[in-house]
């Protein structure tokens, strides 16, 4: 009998989890102002890196933040409630705290999108301690994906959408998803007809509403979208408005995605598709961490429908979105918002735009990232341990 041997080493053999800290990071980001329901962007914002050591000397990272909003809940939240959890145990065990999360919310709020940095940093502890990138962990599907560039609702006026893509196309942009915030909805779907005159045949179009439509006004602007080919209808109404949902889908030729609102997790997903709600799906890091996506992509491929994946609102999350992202075909873009500075910080080298306008897969073992250890050092205001 021959016994099998590796060429690997000890390292990851029964390594154990020896601390979780966070850098508590103040920034300012540059001022963007929302056309809609959300805050501004901008100004002074607390957020943080996560980090996982272990006593094999790997230390796996992901920052806590989305885009600029203030994260110092999210934070204490770590430390406080999921690193007593994680002690002592292998950064392997992360299938098991994705079955812990329901207890160790108990009655409380979601507790996902606390746990989902932690999540991406377990897996960085993963694909350094075999030397590999997290989408070779994940299996390989493809080594670049397109992409499409977004900004916030800015605009309150037709033009000034039509002025926003045409800039993107000048950019070299292939395409473009609206937010179109509080325009009314008839000016909504004059601005969808007049973005398509205006970039021709050449872009790839989507509108976002952010669940601020009724269901005529959702309706009305979605017959626009059928009548200039878009690719799809994010988030037009509510995510629990499931009749007006579902017959929306029914009556409109532009599939449906749904959905970014923070309640739209794992299961929700599981039930829109059981129930056929809408023919593609959202999702994202950011809420239900690498091992949370993976597993809902995979679900939503059981059923011959698309998973979209959404912003995760940083550098390390949107590294980890483009990890999951090249483990599977199931995903047609990756989310490019603007301006880049809201939600990039912390890291040496940004993804980068390839030759092809599209985003490469991370070649660097685990997330791939490095981090500005010195840009970190200039913004940390204090540890939490």
């Amino acid at each position: 009998m021959i016994t099998p041997t590796n060429n690997f080493g000890d390292i990851g053999k029964n390594m154990k989890i020896t601390d979780i800290t966070i850098d508590v990071i103040e920034r300012n980001t540059v001022s963007v102002r929302v056309q809609d329901e959300r805050s501004d962007l901008g100004g002074t914002t607390t957020q943080g890196v996560l980090r996982v050591q272990t006593d094999a000397g790997i230390e796996g990272h992901a920052f806590v933040g989305d885009q600029g909003a203030d994260s110092s809940q999210r934070m204490a939240s770590i430390i406080k409630i999921l690193k007593p959890a994680m002690m002592g145990r292998e950064p392997s065990d992360r299938e098991w705290l994705w079955n812990q999360l329901s207890v160790i919310a108990g009655h409380g709020s979601a507790i996902e999108p606390v746990w989902a940095p932690l999540d991406v940093a377990l897996w960085d502890i993963e694909g350094k301690s075999a030397g590999q990138p997290i989408h070779k962990l994940l299996g390989t599907a493809r080594n670049e994906v397109p992409l499409y560039a977004t900004y916030p609702p800015r605009h309150g006026t037709v033009e000034g959408f039509v002025d926003e893509a045409l800039q993107l196309k000048d950019e070299g942009f292939r395409a473009y998803k609206i937010h179109p915030g509080p325009l009314h909805y008839k000016q909504a779907a004059i601005a969808a007809a007049k973005v398509r005159e205006a970039v021709g045949d050449e872009m790839t179009l989507m509108l976002d509403r952010n669940h601020g439509y009724t269901f005529r006004e959702a309706l009305y602007v979605g017959q626009a979208l059928d009548e200039n080919d878009y690719f799809w209808y994010e988030d037009p109404i509510p995510a629990n408005d499931i009749e007006s949902i579902t017959e929306l889908s029914n009556r409109l030729d532009t599939p449906l995605n749904m959905s970014d609102t923070t309640g739209f997790l794992f299961h929700e997903a599981a039930s829109f598709l059981q129930n056929s709600t809408t023919r593609l799906i959202r999702g994202t890091v950011r809420k239900i961490g690498i091992t949370g996506l993976k597993k809902q992509m995979s679900m939503v491929e059981g059923f011959h429908k698309i998973c979209e994946v959404g912003l995760a609102g940083n550098s390390a999350l949107n590294a980890a979105n483009l990890h999951v992202i090249m483990s599977s075909m199931n995903c047609t873009y990756f989310e490019y918002w603007l301006p880049k500075e809201v939600h990039q910080w912390g890291v040496k080298e940004q993804l980068k735009i390839n030759k092809n306008g599209n985003l490469d897969a991370p070649t660097g073992p685990g997330l791939g990232i490095e981090l500005d250890e010195e840009w970190i050092t200039a913004h940390k205001v204090a540890t939490l341990s």
